[in-house]
């Protein structure tokens, strides 16, 4: 398998497992979308895309070529129950990894209509279809950290603490999870004949190459550095649980093959995937360790550019990962932060002509480095 070679019975993956598996991605073309595909396909799996466009130019999905690697990529909206049903229907799939969505804050308060609509809407179409399939699937859906009440007093969010968000990117991920809470125990967890194991995900704030939204420290450093500008921070203060892409991606995966075996109900549960417990750290100390590694650059503070409420202090518990998928992060926040730095500045110096061999290449690194 391309840029792989001997890495596939690591961080709890089975090749024996994905070759060959039918697996369907919503939201295949975004940043953690992209980088799922090429490690789904060069773990041998067949993948079928369902995405309404892709969100950023340029994108990670469009400069690895991945397109290329799919099965099927097909263009549909999530908010339209019979586009969802048709996706599920050519997909046919054993593995449904559910990440479209509406994934910004800040565009969650210029546009709170779209934002519930995608999130909690285009979630229940999903949902739905899932449970007309009348089939075995595993289903794994991606909501947030951000999903749950704030903190006030910064401790670790567990997955027992309860749903909220104040803004409504937050809020709309938290009811996704309420929802998926009411799915998995009125219509599948407790009907033997539905074969459906559903899981919901919250990871941390991810990080890593390939991603260009906007309002995000990364590619806003990578946009303002490449141009010669200081690298402008709202919130400097605010800690978040930073972690590199592959992180809870490998999470994901392994999630999606304990779900599939025999006694895989157990796991139909939601799970954090964050850094280890001391390793959230401020943006200001994200932002010093991106431009050490890009090599040049310096920081100002704008607070007027806030938009909107932000939590102060984020972080996630992660010991349930840990202790029943045994999962673990692999690379501290800043080899992350590194990393990320050194994929866009390849990319910015004509270092990366080959994207998709770049990303492979990433994902062979991690897997090599597993000290689990």
């Amino acid at each position: 398998m391309e840029g792989l070679g001997k890495a596939f019975n690591v961080i709890g993956l089975t090749k024996s497992f994905w070759s060959g598996r039918r697996v369907l991605v919503t939201g295949h073309t975004g940043f953690k979308g992209t980088w799922l595909c090429l490690w789904l396909h060069s773990l041998g799996a067949r993948i079928i895309g369902f995405s309404d466009v892709v969100p950023t130019s340029p994108s990670h999905f469009e400069l690895a070529k991945v397109s290329e690697l799919l099965e099927h990529d097909v263009r549909g909206d999530v908010r339209s129950a019979s586009a969802i049903r048709a996706a599920l229907q050519l997909a046919n799939a054993d593995v449904i990894f559910h990440m479209a969505a509406q994934p910004l804050v800040s565009l969650g308060y210029s546009d709170p209509v779209g934002t519930f609509e995608i999130n909690v809407n285009g979630t229940l179409n999903l949902l739905e279809a899932v449970r007309e399939l009348r089939r075995s699937v595993a289903l794994v859906v991606v909501t947030s950290d951000k999903c749950y009440a704030p903190c006030t007093a910064g401790l670790a969010l567990r997955e027992s603490d309860p749903m909220g968000g104040l803004d409504p990117y937050s809020s709309s991920k938290g009811l996704a999870e309420l929802l998926c809470t009411s799915y998995r125990h009125s219509y599948f967890q407790n009907n033997a004949e539905s074969g459906v194991r559903l899981a919901t995900v919250r990871a941390g704030n991810v990080i890593g190459g390939g991603d260009w939204a906007a309002n995000r420290l990364l590619p806003d450093a990578v946009r303002q550095l490449a141009a010669g500008q200081p690298l402008v921070l709202r919130n400097p203060r605010a800690i978040r649980p930073w972690q590199h892409v592959l992180e809870p991606l490998s999470g994901y995966l392994q999630l999606a093959e304990l779900l599939s075996k025999e006694n895989g109900a157990s796991y139909a549960d939601c799970w954090n995937f964050g850094p280890l417990p001391g390793d959230a750290v401020d943006v200001h100390q994200v932002a010093k360790w991106f431009i050490e590694a890009w090599g040049a650059g310096e920081i100002q503070v704008d607070s007027s550019q806030s938009i909107g409420h932000e939590t102060a202090v984020l972080r996630l518990a992660i010991d349930k990962a840990v202790s029943r998928l045994e999962w673990r992060p692999l690379w501290t926040v800043r080899q992350a932060v590194s990393r990320a730095a050194k994929w866009y500045r390849d990319l910015h110096v004509g270092m990366a002509s080959d994207l998709r061999a770049r990303s492979l290449s990433e994902i062979s690194d991690y897997i090599n480095s597993d000290h689990r």
